[in-house]
C-alpha cells in the first residue's frame, strides 16, 4: 500500500511560523520595512496599523536605541531645516547623525507655509510638529504634525482662541494615554500690569483644542526667546523661561507644564547663571536631563555656559557641565540630545556669518553643511500617525 503524500501547500503551511512570532519579528524591523509588509495580506495590514502594534514597535525601537548607546555616548539622529524657504520651492529637511551632523538623507516637506518661514516646534517618537512663523514669533495658525518615515501628515484644526500675537508652542508625547499634545501660549511682553496669558492645549486623540489656566500664585510672563531651539520635554513636562512677578519683585525663573496633569510649576535657575551678563538664554534636553544654556560675557571674554539639573525639580542639583570659550559673540541655534552645539558666529564688517559645531566634551570645533539659519531637532523612524484619523498620505 502506497503512502499518502501531502500536498505541497499543506507542507508549507505546516512549517509556517506562528502568527505571534511573525508579529513579534515585524515589531523589530525599521518603520519603512514594516510599511512595505502591509501589502502582504489583509491580516498583516490590520495588525500593523493597530495601536498595540505601533506602541510595541515604538517601545522596541527605544529599547534597542538605549542598548546601542550604552551610557548615552552613541550616535543618535537629528533632523534640520532652514527657517526661510524659497517661495517657489518647498523646504527640504536633512536627516543627519547627532554628533557629527554628517548627512544621511534629505526629505521634502509635503506642505507649504504661506509666510515662507517655518519652525520645528518639537520632535517626539519620530513625529514632527512644524509651524509657520511671523516676523518675530509664531503668529499664524499653520501647525502640522508630520511623520516623514511613513509619509503622513495632518494639519491641526483652528485653535479655540483664534489669532494671537507673541505665541510660543510646545510639543509633547503623553505616555500615560499614548497621545500627543501641542501647547500654545500667548504672552504679552512689556505690559504693565502684565496681561494674563492666553493658553490652550491640543490633543491628537480628540483632534481639538481646549483652553487651560495657569494656576500659580505669582504673576508669570512666559518668554518666547527659546527660538529656534524646540521647547524641551523633560520628565514629562515642557519648559520655558519666564519673568515672575511676586510682591512687586521681579525675577527670571523656569516655568514647566506637566503633560499628564496639565498643571504649571516654577523651577529655579542655576545660582551661578545669575552672575553672568547674559546675551542669550535657552533651555534644552541633554540625555533626558533639563539643561540651562546661556551665552554671555565673563570679565572681557565671551563664553557659552551650560548647567544640567541632575535630579529633576531639585534646585541644588544644578551642575555646571561645561564652559566653551568663544572667539566672538555667537548665538546658539541648535543643541542635540548627545551634546553637540551648533553656533552662529557673528562676523564683523558685514561678512557672512559662520556656522560651526562644537563637541561639548572635547571642545573641538568642526565646520558643517549648515550655512544658513536652521531649526534642529532629534529624530527617529517610527509608525506614529499610522493609526490616526483624517491624515493625509502622499
Amino acid at each position: 500500500m502506497s503512502e499518502t503524500r501531502e500536498l505541497p501547500i499543506l507542507r508549507r503551511r505546516k512549517n509556517d511560523l506562528p502568527d505571534d512570532i511573525v508579529l513579534n519579528i515585524l515589531t523589530r524591523l525599521p518603520a519603512k520595512s514594516v510599511i512595505r509588509f502591509r501589502c502582504v495580506c489583509k491580516t498583516w495590514d490590520s495588525s500593523i496599523t493597530s495601536s498595540y502594534f505601533i506602541s510595541t514597535h515604538l517601545n522596541n525601537l527605544a529599547h534597542d536605541h538605549d542598548n546601542d548607546n550604552g551610557d548615552g555616548d552613541g550616535d543618535g539622529y537629528i533632523i534640520y531645516m532652514p527657517w526661510v524657504t524659497n517661495s517657489s520651492n518647498r523646504a527640504v529637511c536633512t536627516v543627519a547623525f547627532d554628533r557629527t551632523f554628517d548627512r544621511i538623507s534629505e526629505v521634502e516637506i509635503p506642505f507649504d507655509f504661506t509666510p515662507g518661514r517655518a519652525q520645528i516646534v518639537g520632535s517626539c517618537n519620530g513625529l514632527l510638529c512644524l509651524a509657520g512663523i511671523g516676523k518675530l514669533t509664531i503668529s499664524k495658525d499653520f501647525i502640522y504634525l508630520w511623520n516623514p518615515s511613513i509619509k503622513k501628515f495632518k494639519r491641526l484644526p483652528d485653535s479655540c482662541l483664534g489669532q494671537l500675537d507673541f505665541v510660543t508652542l510646545g510639543f509633547a508625547y503623553h505616555p500615560e494615554n499614548n497621545d500627543y499634545k501641542v501647547l500654545r501660549i500667548s504672552s504679552y511682553p512689556g505690559m504693565e500690569p502684565h496681561l494674563a496669558d492666553d493658553i490652550e492645549v491640543y490633543t491628537l486623540s480628540s483632534d481639538s483644542w481646549r483652553k487651560v489656566g495657569m494656576s500659580l500664585r505669582a504673576n508669570v510672563m512666559v518668554y518666547f526667546n527659546n527660538f529656534p531651539l524646540p521647547i524641551p520635554l523633560v520628565s514629562g513636562a515642557l519648559h520655558w523661561m519666564a519673568r515672575v512677578i511676586e510682591d512687586k519683585c521681579k525675577s527670571d525663573m523656569i516655568v514647566s507644564f506637566d503633560v499628564n496633569s496639565e498643571k504649571f510649576r516654577l523651577l529655579g535657575m542655576p545660582d551661578g547663571s545669575k552672575k553672568i551678563v547674559r546675551f542669550q538664554t535657552c533651555l534644552a534636553s541633554l540625555k533626558g536631563k533639563l539643561a540651562f544654556l546661556t551665552i554671555g560675557q565673563s570679565e572681557h571674554d565671551y563664553h557659552c555656559f551650560m548647567w544640567v539639573m541632575r535630579e529633576y525639580g531639585v534646585l541644588e542639583s544644578w551642575n555646571k557641565l561645561f564652559v566653551v570659550p568663544l572667539e566672538r559673540l555667537s548665538a546658539c541655534i541648535g543643541f542635540t540630545m548627545y551634546g553637540t552645539l551648533l553656533l552662529r558666529c557673528l562676523q564683523p564688517n558685514n561678512q557672512t556669518d559662520k556656522f560651526v559645531l562644537v563637541d561639548t566634551k572635547t571642545l573641538h570645533e568642526k565646520d558643517n553643511d549648515i550655512q544658513s539659519l536652521s531649526c534642529v531637532a532629534t529624530f527617529m523612524e517610527s509608525l506614529a500617525l499610522l493609526d490616526g484619523a483624517n491624515m493625509v498620505s502622499y
